[in-house]
């Protein structure tokens, strides 16, 4: 009978080795699983975090395995290439580090045993992603078991899948439901024994064949439907192969029942009702863990998306954890998984976007909270924004390969703001969902919905949504928030317009904040905290959850609550300053130290109340029987605290001079552009950057990309960037960007 053992104890550590090691080191760290060499040097700026080849080594005795005839090495996430030795023994090397993979160490077992596992995180050609605003994390960041099989046993060997494929079909009030498993092996006169179980354990069907016929059929009747949060029902197959009364193996796999579509009109439908998706994306890392994750980190990630309300989750950009998606079957949670095909098109990397696809698939197939495979990601960002023949071929590829493999779900992809929406390469996917920051790298929040229903009116059978959309949020504060402050207030008020345009639409057929949690990307120099992206709805640290959280749960939550905004906001200088409050009950009435200001009425959940700042102010506000409270404070002259502060900025912005009337690396590239002078400066600048410069910069500063690049940043201020240029390429020096600023002031503003 099959047993499992974990290995995540004791592993001796070290990076930068040059050579496999052919004994137990004694020099170097003890380690154990999960694990992750970048937890520190990922997370702290400046794009320097290591990135090559690290080892892990652990003695393993053969007594010590549970007694079987085969041995098989699983290892459920080495970022992101990795290579397995056993007694010195080269056994396996596998590209991908997001999934799980196995290797058979039979063969190679001796009494003693030296398990090395070689991890590789190096930047290559070939395996995906190379280019993303998200760091790589090295390292054994997930389980590393020993599975111990008879010779006859369910598959192990197949793209790390689970060795049964389960596919419930609705037929009226019943289900009739496919299980398939895989058996190696398998010696004549061995039976397979199928049983089917309710949430509570109860039997609802059950069959004998043998072994030889790996595929069987059962009907459910009066099928109890995985209905999303409403009621995540779950049902449970398990399927016993026999010898005799022996029990030589056994899989199982809980899976659900229910039946969606994706209407170009109409949205998101569950089990023949509208449900429209509205959520978040996560990554799967966390402040000074990296992407070593716990199953209490999982649990906690769940469990505050759920109290936001979110019904649906992006999980970016590349297959998380088992025990998450686990987490969002059992919670209702509508998933879209997808493959790391990112950024760059890399010509070499075809054969792995289709292996890390296999493997997605397979060893998620049974999940009834995944309904999309995703096949890619901006991935025209780093071409300026057009597909070209092989990479219009290889997502062909994909999606037929999806379609091949999984006749339930539906393909999509997300698509980059520069990307025409007429590139053929928008229509091969089922659905399709588009990046956009209009109000963050370009452009303003009202530009949204229109931009939607274009699209919707040019393609009105291709169904929409957005797969990503936010902006950054310190600690910074306020009274009058600006495009690109960082500051909490213009975060609260960018997700108040998107949601105001976004929820409203019954066309789009899913919204992903992006993203549910801040989170690494260590080539990252702005906001003030270099090594992060701040888009998140809470701290990467999961300690604070951010004014616009509260926006979404005002709207997506049936709990009832209500949130004053700006709480960190405590110095203010105005006679009179603004309150918002949120909440998702009618009313609210709000207090200032003990006096009432008057009640408000709001159907889209927002509150907005001018209070008096005078002395030390104490707000309450009231909605229902629910009650929150702040605090404020009158002062002479704003508190610096609250200013953006770049951390290792070559310059910042209050150390440009500004001459009135006259252009500063302040002003935007739009206000710039305006003028013949600024824009002949800026548009020389751009040929002189676009010449040795690689990747996304050298595609965004492209002449025939500049209208892209204009739509996404025109908006940005030519400090902001510049700075942010500088995180992708060779910035510019302190020197160089006061003479520039030195340029503008001589140039008249429009």
């Amino acid at each position: 009978m099959r047993e499992i053992m974990n290995l995540n104890t004791k592993w001796a550590f070290r990076k930068g080795v040059s050579k496999v090691p052919q004994t137990m080191p004694t020099d170097w760290y003890i380690v154990n699983l999960p694990h992750s060499w970048n937890d520190i040097d990922g997370q702290d700026g400046g794009s320097d975090y290591y990135r090559g080849t690290s080892y892990y080594v652990k003695e393993v005795s053969k007594l010590d395995l549970p007694e079987n005839k085969q041995y098989y090495l699983e290892i459920q996430g080495a970022n992101s290439s990795a290579d397995v030795y056993v007694n010195g023994k080269k056994l396996a090397h596998h590209d991908g580090g997001y999934s799980t993979w196995r290797v058979n160490v039979t063969d190679a077992l001796e009494v003693n045993n030296l398990f090395v596992i070689a991890v590789d995180n190096s930047e290559n050609d070939f395996v995906y992603p190379q280019h993303a605003d998200f760091t790589f994390y090295g390292g054994l960041y997930r389980n590393v078991n020993i599975i111990a099989v008879d010779d006859a046993h369910f598959d192990l060997d197949y793209y790390g899948g689970p060795g049964i494929q389960i596919t419930p079909q609705i037929v009226g009030a019943d289900a009739k439901v496919e299980v398939e498993v895989f058996v190696t092996n398998a010696k004549e006169g061995q039976m397979l024994c199928y049983t089917i179980k309710d949430a509570k354990g109860e039997v609802v069907a059950e069959g004998t064949q043998t072994a030889a016929e790996t595929k069987a059929s059962f009907e459910i009747k009066d099928v109890h439907l995985w209905n999303g949060k409403k009621d995540p029902y779950l049902y449970t197959a398990e399927v016993c192969l026999k010898n005799g009364e022996e029990m030589v193996d056994m899989v199982s796999a809980r899976f659900g029942c229910r039946t969606f579509e994706i209407d170009p009109e109409k949205g998101f439908i569950l089990n023949g009702e509208s449900y429209p998706l509205r959520g978040v994306s996560r990554h799967q890392d966390r402040w000074g863990f990296g992407n070593a994750l716990l199953p209490e980190h999982h649990e906690e990630d769940i469990a505050l998306i759920c109290e936001m309300g979110a019904n649906t989750i992006r999980l970016a950009h590349y297959q998380h954890d088992q025990y998450f998606y686990d987490l969002c079957d059992e919670k209702g949670l509508v998933i879209w998984a997808e493959i790391p095909y990112i950024s760059t098109h890399l010509p070499k990397g075809r054969e792995n976007t289709i292996s890390q696809m296999k493997e997605l698939i397979v060893q998620n197939y049974n999940h009834p909270s995944i309904v999309v495979w995703g096949i890619s990601n901006e991935i025209t960002m780093g071409c300026g924004g057009k597909a070209d023949a092989d990479l219009l071929e290889n997502h062909r590829i994909l999606n037929d390969l999806c379609h091949e493999m999984d006749k339930t779900r539906l393909t999509t992809m997300a698509v980059v703001t520069m990307s025409d929406i007429h590139d053929p390469y928008v229509q091969i996917p089922d659905v399709v969902s588009f990046n956009h920051y209009f109000g963050w790298y370009g452009g303003d929040t009202s530009m949204n919905g229109p931009w939607f229903d274009n699209f919707h009116k040019e393609f009105p059978n291709l169904p929409i949504g957005c797969s990503e959309y936010g902006c950054e949020a310190l600690n910074w504060h306020t009274s009058n928030p600006k495009q690109g402050d960082y500051t909490e207030e213009y975060q609260a008020y960018y997700h108040e317009e998107l949601i105001k345009q976004l929820f409203t639409r019954d066309y789009i057929w899913a919204t992903h904040v992006w993203n549910m949690f801040d989170f690494g990307a260590d080539a990252r120099n702005e906001g003030g905290e270099n090594g992060q992206n701040h888009k998140g709805l809470i701290t990467f640290d999961r300690k604070y959850k951010k004014d616009s959280f509260y926006a979404y749960k005002a709207w997506l939550s049936e709990d009832p609550f209500v949130h004053i905004c700006g709480k960190r906001y405590v110095d203010r200088v105005e006679d009179v300053t603004k309150v918002t409050v949120y909440s998702n009950l009618p009313e609210v009435e709000l207090f200032v130290n003990g006096k009432s200001l008057g009640k408000q009425t709001s159907p889209e959940h927002f509150f907005y109340f001018d209070v008096p700042n005078e002395g030390e102010t104490v707000l309450k506000a009231v909605a229902g029987k629910c009650e929150d409270t702040s605090f404020i404070r009158k002062v002479a002259e704003f508190n610096n605290d609250y200013r953006l502060k770049e951390k290792g900025a070559v310059l910042n912005w209050f150390d440009i001079t500004e001459v009135d009337g006259y252009l500063s690396l302040n002003d935007t590239i739009a206000d710039i552009m305006a003028t013949e002078g600024g824009k002949a400066l800026f548009m020389g600048m751009m040929k002189s950057m676009s010449e040795g410069a690689e990747g996304t910069v050298a595609a965004a500063v492209k002449p025939e990309n500049m209208g892209a690049m204009m739509q996404m940043m025109g908006s940005f201020t030519m400090i902001r960037m510049l700075n942010t240029f500088g995180a992708m390429g060779p910035a510019m020096t302190k020197e160089q960007l006061l003479g520039l600023n030195a340029q503008l002031n001589q140039i008249p503003k429009a």
